[in-house]
Protein backbone atom coordinates (compact mmCIF):
# COMPACT_ATOMS: atom_id res chain seq x y z
CA UNK A 1 0.00 0.00 0.00
CA UNK A 2 1.12 3.56 -0.62
CA UNK A 3 1.03 5.92 1.66
CA UNK A 4 1.03 9.54 2.33
CA UNK A 5 1.74 11.41 5.65
CA UNK A 6 -0.89 13.25 6.27
CA UNK A 7 -4.11 13.20 9.30
CA UNK A 8 -4.97 10.52 9.18
CA UNK A 9 -2.50 8.76 6.83
CA UNK A 10 -3.76 8.24 3.60
CA UNK A 11 -3.49 4.89 2.18
CA UNK A 12 -3.52 3.98 -1.88
CA UNK A 13 -3.76 0.28 -2.48
CA UNK A 14 -1.80 -0.63 -5.73
CA UNK A 15 -3.47 -3.02 -8.16
CA UNK A 16 -2.08 -3.77 -11.35
CA UNK A 17 -2.10 -0.73 -13.72
CA UNK A 18 -5.09 0.77 -11.33
CA UNK A 19 -5.83 2.04 -7.66
CA UNK A 20 -8.01 2.39 -4.92
CA UNK A 21 -8.54 4.92 -1.91
CA UNK A 22 -8.42 2.73 0.75
CA UNK A 23 -9.34 5.21 3.41
CA UNK A 24 -12.77 5.90 1.61
CA UNK A 25 -13.54 2.12 2.12
CA UNK A 26 -12.99 2.43 5.94
CA UNK A 27 -16.28 1.60 7.64
CA UNK A 28 -17.55 -0.51 4.48
CA UNK A 29 -17.98 -3.88 3.81
CA UNK A 30 -15.29 -5.47 1.67
CA UNK A 31 -14.21 -8.70 0.30
CA UNK A 32 -10.41 -9.59 -1.27
CA UNK A 33 -10.39 -12.42 -3.62
CA UNK A 34 -7.29 -14.57 -4.42
CA UNK A 35 -7.23 -15.36 -8.08
CA UNK A 36 -4.81 -17.89 -7.69
CA UNK A 37 -2.07 -16.38 -9.01
CA UNK A 38 1.56 -15.59 -7.92
CA UNK A 39 3.77 -13.32 -10.13
CA UNK A 40 7.34 -12.80 -9.18
CA UNK A 41 7.72 -8.54 -8.55
CA UNK A 42 10.82 -8.96 -10.21
CA UNK A 43 11.05 -11.67 -13.20
CA UNK A 44 7.61 -11.31 -13.86
CA UNK A 45 7.50 -14.99 -14.12
CA UNK A 46 4.46 -17.39 -12.55
CA UNK A 47 5.47 -18.80 -8.99
CA UNK A 48 3.44 -21.39 -6.54
CA UNK A 49 4.71 -19.76 -3.29
CA UNK A 50 6.27 -15.99 -2.76
CA UNK A 51 9.17 -15.79 -1.32
CA UNK A 52 10.28 -12.55 0.64
CA UNK A 53 7.42 -10.44 0.30
CA UNK A 54 6.87 -11.07 -3.58
CA UNK A 55 9.62 -12.95 -5.62
CA UNK A 56 10.09 -16.32 -7.09
CA UNK A 57 12.68 -18.83 -5.32
CA UNK A 58 15.21 -18.19 -8.37
CA UNK A 59 15.04 -14.23 -7.94
CA UNK A 60 14.85 -14.51 -3.93
CA UNK A 61 18.05 -16.48 -4.27
CA UNK A 62 20.48 -14.17 -6.45
CA UNK A 63 18.79 -10.97 -5.67
CA UNK A 64 20.61 -8.43 -3.31
CA UNK A 65 17.78 -7.49 -2.42
CA UNK A 66 17.01 -10.54 -0.57
CA UNK A 67 20.05 -10.71 0.98
CA UNK A 68 20.75 -11.97 4.58
CA UNK A 69 22.41 -8.59 5.54
CA UNK A 70 18.75 -6.60 4.36
CA UNK A 71 17.41 -7.84 7.60
CA UNK A 72 21.33 -7.67 9.31
CA UNK A 73 22.60 -4.34 7.95
CA UNK A 74 26.21 -4.38 10.38
CA UNK A 75 26.50 -7.28 8.19
CA UNK A 76 26.73 -5.45 5.00
CA UNK A 77 27.98 -7.60 2.30
CA UNK A 78 28.71 -4.33 -0.01
CA UNK A 79 31.27 -3.80 2.75
CA UNK A 80 32.72 -6.91 3.04
CA UNK A 81 32.80 -7.38 -0.62
CA UNK A 82 30.68 -9.79 -1.50
CA UNK A 83 27.51 -7.98 -2.68
CA UNK A 84 25.26 -10.24 -4.98
CA UNK A 85 24.78 -6.66 -6.94
CA UNK A 86 27.13 -4.20 -6.39
CA UNK A 87 25.66 -1.50 -9.11
CA UNK A 88 22.25 -2.33 -6.65
CA UNK A 89 24.12 -1.95 -3.28
CA UNK A 90 25.56 1.23 -4.33
CA UNK A 91 22.07 3.23 -5.21
CA UNK A 92 20.59 1.19 -1.84
CA UNK A 93 23.24 0.63 0.53
CA UNK A 94 26.00 3.09 -0.65
CA UNK A 95 23.65 6.18 0.38
CA UNK A 96 21.92 8.51 3.70
CA UNK A 97 20.77 6.29 6.55
CA UNK A 98 18.34 7.11 9.39
CA UNK A 99 19.05 5.96 12.98
CA UNK A 100 15.82 6.35 14.38
CA UNK A 101 13.38 5.78 17.49
CA UNK A 102 9.91 5.45 16.99
CA UNK A 103 6.99 4.49 19.19
CA UNK A 104 4.93 1.61 17.53
CA UNK A 105 4.13 -0.58 20.54
CA UNK A 106 6.86 1.11 22.56
CA UNK A 107 9.49 2.69 21.63
CA UNK A 108 12.24 1.00 19.43
CA UNK A 109 15.25 1.51 17.00
CA UNK A 110 15.24 1.30 13.24
CA UNK A 111 17.09 1.90 10.09
CA UNK A 112 15.80 3.50 6.82
CA UNK A 113 17.07 5.34 3.59
CA UNK A 114 16.81 9.24 4.45
CA UNK A 115 14.50 8.99 1.34
CA UNK A 116 11.93 6.86 2.98
CA UNK A 117 11.20 8.64 6.09
CA UNK A 118 8.35 8.97 6.87
CA UNK A 119 7.09 6.44 5.14
CA UNK A 120 9.03 3.44 6.88
CA UNK A 121 7.35 5.03 9.85
CA UNK A 122 4.37 4.37 8.68
CA UNK A 123 4.92 0.76 7.56
CA UNK A 124 5.41 -0.21 10.94
CA UNK A 125 2.07 1.54 12.82
CA UNK A 126 4.04 4.01 14.30
CA UNK A 127 2.68 7.11 16.34
CA UNK A 128 5.43 8.81 16.62
CA UNK A 129 8.91 9.20 15.69
CA UNK A 130 12.21 10.58 15.55
CA UNK A 131 15.19 10.81 13.47
CA UNK A 132 18.75 10.65 15.90
CA UNK A 133 21.57 9.64 12.99
CA UNK A 134 22.45 10.74 9.40
CA UNK A 135 24.72 8.15 8.40
CA UNK A 136 26.74 7.87 5.10
CA UNK A 137 25.75 4.16 4.50
CA UNK A 138 23.65 1.19 5.34
CA UNK A 139 26.54 -0.86 6.70
CA UNK A 140 26.75 2.09 9.10
CA UNK A 141 23.23 2.29 10.27
CA UNK A 142 23.66 -0.92 11.38
CA UNK A 143 26.52 -0.74 13.45
CA UNK A 144 24.78 2.05 14.84
CA UNK A 145 21.53 -0.03 15.18
CA UNK A 146 23.08 -2.76 16.94
CA UNK A 147 24.88 -0.46 19.79
CA UNK A 148 21.01 1.17 20.71
CA UNK A 149 19.86 -2.77 20.64
CA UNK A 150 22.31 -3.02 23.83
CA UNK A 151 19.17 -1.16 25.27
CA UNK A 152 16.05 -1.06 23.69
CA UNK A 153 14.45 -3.56 21.10
CA UNK A 154 14.24 -3.46 17.23
CA UNK A 155 11.03 -5.32 16.97
CA UNK A 156 7.14 -3.98 16.96
CA UNK A 157 4.67 -6.23 19.07
CA UNK A 158 2.15 -6.47 16.04
CA UNK A 159 -1.03 -7.46 17.87
CA UNK A 160 -0.50 -4.70 20.59
CA UNK A 161 0.54 -2.24 17.51
CA UNK A 162 -3.31 -3.40 15.62
CA UNK A 163 -4.77 -3.03 19.18
CA UNK A 164 -4.24 0.77 19.51
CA UNK A 165 -2.71 0.13 22.63
CA UNK A 166 0.40 2.73 22.51
CA UNK A 167 0.57 5.33 24.93
CA UNK A 168 2.37 8.37 23.80
CA UNK A 169 5.47 8.88 24.88
CA UNK A 170 8.38 11.37 25.37
CA UNK A 171 10.18 11.08 22.03
CA UNK A 172 13.13 13.50 22.88
CA UNK A 173 13.42 12.80 26.57
CA UNK A 174 13.88 8.94 25.09
CA UNK A 175 16.36 10.04 22.65
CA UNK A 176 18.37 12.35 25.13
CA UNK A 177 18.49 9.07 27.74
CA UNK A 178 19.95 6.51 24.86
CA UNK A 179 22.25 8.95 23.64
CA UNK A 180 24.03 9.22 26.91
CA UNK A 181 23.61 5.08 26.86
CA UNK A 182 25.71 4.92 23.59
CA UNK A 183 27.57 8.05 23.62
CA UNK A 184 31.03 5.87 24.40
CA UNK A 185 30.16 3.13 21.64
CA UNK A 186 28.69 5.51 18.79
CA UNK A 187 32.59 7.27 19.41
CA UNK A 188 34.41 3.73 19.05
CA UNK A 189 32.42 3.38 15.40
CA UNK A 190 33.49 6.99 14.56
CA UNK A 191 36.99 6.12 15.46
CA UNK A 192 36.82 3.00 13.33
CA UNK A 193 35.15 5.15 10.49
CA UNK A 194 36.49 8.09 10.08
CA UNK A 195 36.17 8.91 6.55
CA UNK A 196 32.68 8.13 7.16
CA UNK A 197 29.50 10.02 8.63
CA UNK A 198 27.99 9.80 11.74
CA UNK A 199 25.91 12.85 12.66
CA UNK A 200 23.17 13.91 14.91
CA UNK A 201 20.01 14.85 13.87
CA UNK A 202 18.69 17.91 15.69
CA UNK A 203 14.94 17.54 16.00
CA UNK A 204 12.87 19.42 18.58
CA UNK A 205 9.56 17.92 17.74
CA UNK A 206 8.48 14.07 16.90
CA UNK A 207 6.68 13.34 13.90
CA UNK A 208 3.09 11.93 14.78
CA UNK A 209 0.96 9.99 12.87
CA UNK A 210 -2.77 9.42 12.99
CA UNK A 211 -4.23 5.88 11.05
CA UNK A 212 -7.57 5.82 9.50
CA UNK A 213 -9.10 3.32 12.42
CA UNK A 214 -13.11 3.41 13.66
CA UNK A 215 -12.59 0.36 15.78
CA UNK A 216 -9.84 -0.68 17.38
CA UNK A 217 -9.88 -4.63 17.39
CA UNK A 218 -9.88 -6.55 20.90
CA UNK A 219 -8.51 -9.29 19.65
CA UNK A 220 -6.23 -9.70 16.84
CA UNK A 221 -6.89 -12.32 14.38
CA UNK A 222 -4.78 -13.06 11.79
CA UNK A 223 -6.11 -13.63 8.07
CA UNK A 224 -4.05 -15.56 5.29
CA UNK A 225 -4.58 -15.38 1.90
CA UNK A 226 -3.06 -19.10 1.14
CA UNK A 227 -5.30 -20.66 3.87
CA UNK A 228 -8.53 -18.92 3.07
CA UNK A 229 -8.62 -17.29 -0.98
CA UNK A 230 -11.41 -15.11 0.16
CA UNK A 231 -11.82 -13.05 3.25
CA UNK A 232 -14.33 -10.59 4.01
CA UNK A 233 -15.73 -7.97 6.67
CA UNK A 234 -16.45 -4.50 7.72
CA UNK A 235 -13.29 -2.90 7.33
CA UNK A 236 -12.78 -1.31 10.43
CA UNK A 237 -9.59 0.58 9.81
CA UNK A 238 -6.21 0.47 8.16
CA UNK A 239 -2.76 0.72 10.21
CA UNK A 240 0.89 0.03 8.95
CA UNK A 241 0.50 -2.03 6.18
CA UNK A 242 -2.46 -4.16 7.91
CA UNK A 243 -6.19 -3.88 6.98
CA UNK A 244 -8.14 -3.94 9.93
CA UNK A 245 -11.70 -6.10 9.37
CA UNK A 246 -14.32 -6.92 11.90
CA UNK A 247 -13.53 -10.78 10.79
CA UNK A 248 -9.58 -10.40 10.97
CA UNK A 249 -6.47 -8.51 10.12
CA UNK A 250 -4.45 -9.17 7.06
CA UNK A 251 -0.95 -7.93 6.75
CA UNK A 252 -1.07 -6.67 2.71
CA UNK A 253 2.50 -6.23 2.17
CA UNK A 254 2.83 -10.15 2.45
CA UNK A 255 0.57 -10.73 -0.26
CA UNK A 256 2.10 -7.94 -2.53
CA UNK A 257 2.64 -10.10 -5.55
CA UNK A 258 -0.50 -11.96 -5.47
CA UNK A 259 -3.01 -11.03 -7.84
CA UNK A 260 -6.61 -10.32 -6.17
CA UNK A 261 -9.86 -8.48 -6.83
CA UNK A 262 -11.04 -6.46 -4.36
CA UNK A 263 -14.77 -5.14 -4.15
CA UNK A 264 -17.33 -3.60 -1.86
CA UNK A 265 -20.42 -5.96 -1.32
Amino acid sequence: MAVSLEQPISYTLILGDSSLNLNELVGEQIKIQYQGKITCSNCGRNTKKSFSQGYCYPCFSKLASCDTCIMSPEKCHYAAGTCREPEWGETHCMTPHIVYLANSSGVKVGITRETQVPTRWIDQGAIEAIPVFRVSTRHLSGLVEVVFKQHVTDRTNWRAMLKGQVAELDMLAERDRLLALVDADIQQIRDAHPEEVIELVDVEHKTPMQYPVDVWPEKVVSLNLDKTPEVSGQLMGIKGQYLILDSGCINIRKFGSYHVEVSRY
